[in-house]
C-alpha cells in the first residue's frame, strides 16, 4: 500500500503504488508508463517477436494472462488470445467467463478448447486415473494443446503470463535440486524447434503484484481465487520463501533471475544442446514426441476411460500433501 500523501516520482502528483524494487512510487499513468516500458524492454531485448508476428496469448481469466493480452495490444500488437476449460468445476467456468467477457468487450479473438468436450477427460478425472498431483496432468495437457493450437492457427509465436514472480520461484526450486537440465532451459525465450511452436514471456520484468496493479488501474476484470489443484503446490512454497527475502532486500527476485539469465544461462547452452533429443511424430496424433506415442495421447486414453471424478474428491487427496 501506498502511505498516505506520496508523491509520484516523475510528475509529484499523487502516487497509487508504492513500489520498493525500484525505490519510487507512481501515479496511474506513470505506474503504467512503467509497466510498458519494462514489457518492451523485454520483448526488445530477447527478441520474442516482431509487430508483424502472428501472436497467440495463452489466457486463464487470471491476472497475469489478462494483463499480458491487454499489455501488448496497448502496444499496437495483434494477438488472439486461446482458453482451455480443464473442468475443474466451478473455478473453470469462472475463469472462462473472465476470458470471454475481456476478448468481447475488446473486440479481440478467443480460442476455445474443452478437455471433456474434445478429449473426453478433466483434469480432476486425470489426476485420479493416473495417480499423480493434478499439476502433473494439467501442465501436460496444457502444454499439448496450446502447442496444437498455435501450429494448426498458423501463428509464429505463443505468449504466456508467466510474471517475475512465478520464474524466479521456478528458478529458486530447479536451484535448490540443482536440475541442470531444467536450468538449461529456464528462458524468456524457446525457440521453435522439430514442429514446437517459440514460446515467450513478456512478463519476466513485472512481478505478481504489479501485473494486478495493471490490471486494477486499467479496469480489468479477472479471477482471484487459485485453482484449488494448487493447493500443496511447492511453487507456492518457494514463491513465499523469496517474498520473505524480497520483504527485506527490495529487488532481490529481480536481481536472482535476471543475473541468472544474463550470466548462468550462457554457460548452460551447451547443456542445452546435449539435452535435445531427436523427436519423431506421435502414432496417433502427429505431433512431435520421442516416442511412438506421445504423452497427451496415452493420457487421453487413460483419463478418459476412467469414470469422472469430481473437483472436491481430488482436492482432499492431495490438498494436504
Amino acid at each position: 500500500m501506498v502511505a498516505s500523501g506520496s508523491k509520484c516520482r516523475v510528475c509529484r502528483g499523487p502516487a497509487i503504488i508504492d513500489l520498493p524494487r525500484h525505490n519510487a512510487n507512481f501515479c496511474a499513468e506513470h505506474f503504467l508508463e512503467l509497466c510498458r516500458r519494462q514489457v518492451t524492454k523485454a520483448i526488445e531485448h530477447f527478441a520474442m517477436f516482431e509487430p508483424g508476428d502472428r501472436i497467440l496469448v495463452a489466457v486463464s481469466g487470471g491476472k497475469d494472462s489478462l494483463a499480458v493480452w491487454d499489455l501488448l495490444i496497448d502496444l499496437g500488437y495483434q494477438a488472439d488470445g486461446l482458453y482451455i476449460g480443464l473442468g475443474i468445476g466451478d473455478y473453470s467456468e469462472a475463469s472462462a467467463v473472465y476470458a470471454r467477457e475481456f476478448a468481447t468487450a475488446r473486440g479481440l479473438r478467443l480460442v476455445e478448447v474443452s478437455l471433456r468436450e474434445e478429449y473426453g477427460y478433466d483434469i480432476p478425472t486425470a489426476s485420479r486415473a493416473t495417480r499423480r498431483v493434478p499439476s502433473s496432468s494439467c501442465g501436460l495437457s496444457k502444454r499439448h494443446l496450446i502447442d496444437k493450437a498455435a501450429i494448426d492457427g498458423g501463428y509464429d509465436v505463443v505468449v504466456t503470463g508467466h510474471n517475475l514472480d512465478d520464474e524466479a520461484a521456478v528458478l529458486f526450486g530447479n536451484k535448490l535440486r540443482w536440475e541442470i537440465e531444467y536450468l538449461a532451459r529456464q528462458l524468456p525465450v524457446l525457440p521453435a524447434r522439430d514442429g514446437f511452436p517459440r514460446k515467450v514471456k513478456p512478463l519476466v520484468r513485472l512481478t505478481e503484484r504489479e501485473t494486478a496493479a495493471w490490471c486494477v488501474v486499467r479496469g480489468i476484470d479477472y479471477l482471484v481465487e487459485e485453482c484449488p489443484m494448487a493447493a500443496g503446490n511447492k511453487h507456492l512454497a518457494y514463491k513465499a520463501a523469496l517474498n520473505a527475502i524480497e520483504a527485506d532486500s527490495p529487488g532481490s527476485k529481480a536481481s536472482f533471475y535476471l543475473n541468472f539469465i544474463e550470466r548462468m544461462a550462457p554457460l548452460l547452452a551447451a547443456e542445452r544442446a546435449v539435452g535435445v533429443e531427436s523427436v519423431g511424430t506421435c502414432r496417433e496424433c502427429g505431433a512431435p514426441t520421442t516416442g511412438e506415442v506421445c504423452a497427451f495421447c496415452r493420457l487421453v486414453e487413460k483419463a478418459g476411460a476412467h469414470e469422472r471424478v469430481p473437483v472436491e474428491l481430488v482436492v482432499g487427496r492431495w490438498g494436504k500433501r
